[in-house]
């Protein structure tokens, strides 16, 4: 995905969401905030972006969006739950209509068998209903490719999610 693929995304989301008057908020662990960054590089996105987590470290998983110790042991901080549960606290700790979260192994070291290298978890949520998940596994692309194409995989959920209806 280019840079200017990237953008023109970004601008589709922002467009939508200031058309619906829909706010956004990010959660993000392996890109680091780069999916808040796409948005708010963006003229204007102040009128929709409301803010942004980057949780990188267990513990700001669980103090900035109260990810249960129980589903980071039980389950990993890279899973289906966690992302999940990332996303629930966006929402529940912001002015947001919508949230994405991003959670995954951007590489090159990290991985496992059971988790390898690419393997990145989504999560995007309404408030007030509307949950979209997904699992991408990029393989050993390269950190930054993987964290790209991540940004642009969060952008085409929230993008999903301001065409439906709460």
């Amino acid at each position: 995905m280019t840079e200017r693929a990237l953008r023109t995304a970004a601008i589709r989301v922002l467009e939508l969401c200031r058309k619906n008057g829909l706010k956004i908020a990010t959660a993000e662990s392996c890109t680091g905030g780069l999916v808040a960054a796409a948005l708010t590089d963006i003229a204007g996105s102040s009128a929709v972006v409301d803010r942004g987590f980057v949780t990188y470290s267990n513990e700001a998983k669980q103090q900035m969006l109260g990810v249960s110790a129980a589903t980071l042991k039980r389950h990993g901080a890279v899973s289906a739950e966690t992302v999940a549960a990332m996303a629930r606290g966006a929402l529940k700790n912001s002015q947001a209509d919508l949230a994405v979260a991003i959670t995954g192994i951007a590489g090159p070291g990290g991985g496992s068998k059971q988790k390898p290298v690419g393997l990145v978890y989504f999560a995007a949520a309404r408030r007030g209903g509307g949950r979209l998940a997904r699992a991408r596994r990029y393989g050993s692309i390269g950190r930054r490719h993987v964290r790209r194409r991540s940004v642009a995989e969060a952008l085409a959920l929230l993008e999903l999610l301001a065409k439906t209806k709460a």
